[in-house]
């Protein structure tokens, strides 16, 4: 089996796609998660989830956990320079793929396989253009479990964020937004599901109305091309970790 990274965003894609890796393929074998941060805030870049939780999660999930720390305002070269760096260091460690959980953007898949080809590693994507209504079918029915922590203020209201991801979520979403919220309409964070050995515990904190400029609001998606109009609100729900049983 191949030595392979996840680039793990803490949501549901890329929980998914880390289980069909994980359960299904005899070709990746996956043994770390690598995932970008907010270095003024500790806090994983647009999703707004506190590091304490990314760290239980990856030690839910039994693997160790590679986290890079980026400016706010990062640029594309130095967006660029950096992933490069940590590329590299993976490559020497003998690392050959990096999966990821995208499933529709060409864009962002193909600016991904040019900036890894450059260091010898190749894109893994286990959902790549699948029905995005059929994999929220098959998230829930596999059993995990997520909540919503920042949503675009632009599609959905306050109602929408720091919400249970169920059937009643899916069936209240306006039409123009992705089942997978794959065009950055909402994000979430995993807390429990196959891949867990246990659930994240956690509570519901404030509701933020956060406003960004087009130079601030920078991630993975948003490097693709820097003259692009980016929606500027988000909802964000503060999720704080605790002791008590995660409950529906």
């Amino acid at each position: 089996m191949s030595k392979t990274y996840f680039n793990w965003s803490s949501g549901k894609d890329s929980s998914l796609a880390l289980y069909l890796l994980l359960d299904y393929n005899k070709k990746y074998k996956v043994d770390i998660l690598v995932t970008t941060l907010s270095d003024a805030y500790g806090r994983v870049s647009m999703h707004g989830l506190r590091e304490d939780l990314l760290d239980e999660q990856a030690k839910s999930i039994g693997l160790p956990l590679q986290k890079t720390y980026l400016s706010e305002s990062v640029s594309m070269e130095q967006y660029a320079l950096e992933m490069e760096k940590i590329t590299k260091n993976l490559f020497n460690q003998g690392y050959r793929y990096a999966a990821f959980g995208d499933i529709y953007l060409e864009d962002l898949r193909a600016f991904r396989e040019i900036q890894l080809a450059k260091c010898g590693i190749k894109a893994v994507f286990p959902l790549w253009q699948q029905n995005t209504k059929d994999l929220m079918t098959q998230f829930l029915s596999l059993g995990f479990k997520a909540i919503t922590v920042c949503v675009n203020a632009k599609l959905l209201d306050a109602s929408f964020v720091g919400r249970i991801i169920d059937e009643s979520f899916l069936n209240e979403l306006p039409e123009n937004v992705d089942p997978c919220g794959e065009n950055g309409e909402f994000h979430t964070f995993v807390y429990d599901g196959p891949i867990f050995t246990r659930p994240i515990s956690f509570e519901i904190g404030e509701k933020v109305l956060r406003t960004y400029s087009s130079s601030t609001n920078k991630n993975d998606d948003s490097l693709i091309d820097e003259d692009t109009s980016w929606d500027s609100q988000f909802w964000f729900c503060d999720l704080i970790p605790n002791k008590k049983s995660v409950t529906n």
